[in-house]
Parts: structure tokens; sequence; C-alpha cells
């Protein structure tokens, strides 16, 4: 909901001037590549350590199988090295990761409702991402889901409907909406929780601060840490109970110790995020301009040679 509601809302505010494709890609890579890259380090460290740093593959099979891993999972994650539940390491997160990949690669097809026609070579871009949604990344309550924040992009458009999310009784509704969704719906994937959550999502975007908790530094600080937190939790986790408590003494842990456990974790994952955001994430976003600028420049150079070798 969020991707849907960023880039689409950035579609929309730059449908006059027109959006610098470009410097879209460019920065979601560099927002996505490095920190993602970072914890597949630690994962096939992981599976090193876990494996005694012996081939329980192939070589062929482990660089085939870690080649999926470095897709962001768009091909695949499969165990690597004979490692079982591979995936469990980062707790599953990366699921994700392929939809977001395929809904930035979308974007310049998507710009066609606004009216706005792309470059053909990025519309062929955005081909390719909803072929890729159509084959192999089709689940309906992930894709309605983009539309969630894509809806709630439209609503914040009309000044109503801002001054009614910002609304003191719409905090109530909010935590209502959201409350009645966790207790009563054992998954999200349904029509009524998907709307409840929908129609959260939109209060927010539409200036709602849940009694000011969102407006606040401390979630702000932890926002912008968000793509460490997600990516990196899973790591934390599993080195803790793996390798300091041990899976077999953690599963006799009673539920208040094993959360109190999961309580004096936390202030070593913000601080471990905050050192990944501050050294990985933050100056990779800074190159952002001067990567395009390069980018540019190499595809002018090239331009401009086979303009010289046709005029000759």
């Amino acid at each position: 909901m969020i991707t849907g509601f960023l880039f689409f809302s950035k579609i929309i505010n730059d449908r006059e001037k027109g959006v610098d494709w470009i410097k879209l890609f460019v920065s979601r890579a560099l927002r996505l590549v490095p920190l993602y890259f970072f914890a597949m380090i630690l994962l096939f460290c992981i599976v090193a350590i876990l494996s005694n740093a012996s081939f329980n593959d192939t070589p062929f099979q482990l660089i085939k199988d870690s080649v999926k891993w470095l897709s962001f999972t768009i091909l695949g994650a499969p165990d690597l090295n004979g490692v079982e539940n591979t995936p469990r390491i980062l707790a599953g997160v990366t699921w994700s990761l392929p939809y977001e990949w395929l809904f930035y690669l979308s974007l310049p097809l998507l710009a066609l409702t606004v009216g706005k026609i792309p470059p053909l070579p990025f519309i062929v871009v955005g081909i390719f991402g909803v072929v890729g949604f159509a084959t192999r990344y089709s689940n309906q309550w992930h894709l309605l889901s983009f539309a969630g924040g894509i809806t709630a992009a439209l609503l914040v458009r009309f000044e109503w409907f801002c001054q009614l999310a910002s609304k003191r009784i719409s905090s109530f509704v909010l935590l209502a909406s959201i409350g009645v969704t966790v207790i009563l719906f054992p998954s999200p994937h349904a029509p009524v929780p998907l709307l409840l959550f929908s129609f959260s999502f939109a209060l927010i975007a539409g200036g709602n601060t849940m009694f000011g908790a969102l407006s606040s530094e401390v979630s702000r600080t932890l926002g912008e840490m968000a793509y460490s937190i997600y990516l990196l939790h899973g790591v934390m986790l599993f080195v803790f109970f793996k390798f300091l408590v041990g899976f077999d003494r953690a599963t006799l842990l009673s539920a208040p110790t094993h959360w109190l456990l999961v309580i004096l974790m936390t202030p070593v994952l913000v601080s471990l995020c905050f050192v990944t955001f501050r050294f990985i994430e933050r100056p990779a976003m800074q190159s952002t301009a001067a990567v395009t600028k390069w980018i540019r420049s190499v595809f002018l150079r090239q331009y401009n040679s086979a303009a010289e070798k046709e005029n000759f």
C-alpha cells in the first residue's frame, strides 16, 4: 500500500512536467540493492557456518541457487547448500520484494492511466513488469493492496478527505478498524479485512497521526530505518536463538521468557539498523543524482557516437 501510494502520487504530481524515469529507476535501485546485498552477505555467511564450510551441493547448484537469491528472490528462494528452510534465516520477508520490483517496472504503463505517455523504451519496461505479475506473481490480495495505496493517493487529492482524516474522531475510527481486522479475521487476504486496512491506510495518508504517535521524532527515525528493520530483524533473531540460546533450549522457553528475550534484543536491532541506514542506505540514496547524471552522460555519448557514424 505504501509503495502504491508513493509512486502513483509521484506519477500524478509529475504529470505535467513528465516523470524522470531514469532517475526514478536509479533511485529505486540505490534504495533497495545495497542493503539487500549486505543482507545476502550475512545470509551466505550463516549458511556457510551451518554447513561447516563444506559443499553439500555441487558448486554449480550452489551458484545457481545463490543467483536466485541475489535476484531479490524473483527467480526463487531455494535452500542453500543443503541448509533446510534457508528463507527462515531472513524470517521469510523477501517474499514482498519481487512484488516491489515488478510494481516499479509496471509504473510506465500505470502512467498511461493519467494520460501520460512515457518514451517507448520505458513502455517496454512496463510490459515486462505486467507480464511478471501475470505469469509469476499474481496473488490477487497483494495486487489489491497496491490498489489500496493507489486509491489513497487519489483520496488525499480532496481537501474534504484530508480534513476528515485529521479529525480526532478519525483516530478512534482508525484504531477500531485495525483492531477489528486483527481480532476478527485470521488473515488479511479477504475482502473485508483488506478494505478495512485500505481505509485505515488512507486515513493515515490523509494526515491522521494516531494521536500524534506517527508524527513523533521516534516514529520518524524508526520510519527512516524501516527497510533495515524489515530486512535484518530475521537475521538477528535467527543468530540469537540459533547460536546463543540454541533452538533446543529455545523450544523449552515459556512464552513470557521468549518475548522478554525478543524485547531485550530490540534495542540491539535498532542500533544495528541505525548503523546500516547511516552507512549503507543513506549514502546510496544521496548518490542518486550523481549516478543518474553519469548514466545520462553514457547514453548521450553512445547516441552521439552512433549519430556520427551514421553521418559518416
